[in-house]
């Protein structure tokens, strides 16, 4: 009997054994969520041997972290813009990887630091050209006259997806409304070139002013904008005419690359000169001319293939970052 009894209590211990083997081991890559975050995992890294957790993503945080750059004044350039820092998201990184229960540096979630110092911080001075750690460039096209080759550059400007800043001369919008509000429906952005092309750094500050405001009404009656960018014409000025320009709540630009174009240059070799010329943060002076009419597409696709973006002056001196993060 007592044989009996303890052959039973084997065969139930093995039973239980058996059984306890073939209960479901929990999966490595299971996610698991202790109650407090410093020390939730997710299972294994990919490509990494390192599991998910606070730690984890603040440790790579370190590693893609670029600081902010402040505006300063540059004895070259002067006004230099400031450009916007970067920063991993922790909380949504961490989320993200969560809902892909999966460690991968590709779904780290950044968000931009805004620098201390500022372009509207520094005293009045000229811009020449965006910041140089922006891959980006802008068109500035000065118009008093030409306007027989706008049509043509538009047509390319569309057809090349870029936006480019029309820099008008006052009486000229004053004799071509119907072409400013073409051009502002296409989506370019708008500024103040004066009024009658005068040599502004031999004009005094009411003159000046009085250029300006004028140039400024004009395009107002036409198209409901006030400008924020002035270029002086022939890159005239002094600080009189800086100082009149921030009074009116603009911003004096200059360029970093000169077409020439008004000198009728060859086209070909125009282009070559400028896109050679072309680097972050460059600022490009053209205006409605033959050689500038049948080389923009090319001078557009050169600055493209230097994996330089386009965009207005607006967008150029944003402090708002040109590489795509989420």
């Amino acid at each position: 009997m007592k044989q009996f009894i303890l052959l039973v209590l084997v065969l139930a211990v093995c039973v239980a054994i058996i059984i306890l083997g073939n209960e479901k081991k929990p999966d490595s890559n299971e996610l698991m969520v202790p109650a407090s975050n410093s020390s939730t995992t997710v299972g294994a890294a990919s490509g990494t041997g390192t599991d998910v957790s606070y730690e984890a993503i603040q440790s790579y945080a370190k590693e893609y972290e670029i600081k902010p750059i402040d505006a300063k004044i540059d004895r070259v350039w002067m006004a230099i813009p400031g450009y916007n820092g970067l920063t991993v998201d922790i909380e949504k990184s961490y989320q993200k990887m969560l809902d892909a229960n999966n460690f991968n540096t590709d779904h780290l979630v950044f968000k931009e630091v805004p620098p201390k110092i500022h372009l509207k911080d520094l005293p009045p001075s000229p811009i020449y050209k965006g910041n140089p750690e922006k891959p980006m460039a802008a068109l500035l096209i000065n118009v008093a006259w030409g306007e027989e080759h706008i049509p043509a550059m538009l047509k390319t400007l569309k057809d090349s997806q870029v936006m480019a800043t029309f820099f008008f001369d006052g009486s000229w919008v004053k004799r071509n409304p119907d072409i400013i509000t073409m051009i502002s429906l296409e989506g370019h952005e708008i500024g103040n070139h004066a009024y009658s092309h005068p040599d502004l750094a031999n004009r005094s500050r009411a003159e000046t002013i009085g250029e300006l405001e004028k140039t400024n009404e004009v395009i107002e009656a036409a198209l409901g904008v006030k400008p924020k960018w002035f270029a002086p014409p022939s890159g005239s000025y002094n600080q009189v005419t800086i100082d009149a320009a921030h009074e009116l709540n603009m911003k004096t630009i200059l360029w970093t690359v000169d077409t020439v174009d008004w000198k009728k240059p060859d086209t070909a070799e125009m282009v070559a000169r400028v896109v050679s010329g072309v680097e972050n943060g460059s600022m490009i002076l053209m205006h409605p001319t033959k050689p500038t009419a049948e080389g923009l597409a090319a001078i557009i696709e050169g600055i493209k293939k230097k994996e330089i973006q386009l965009g207005t002056v607006g967008d150029l001196l944003s402090e708002k970052r040109a590489d795509k993060h989420e």
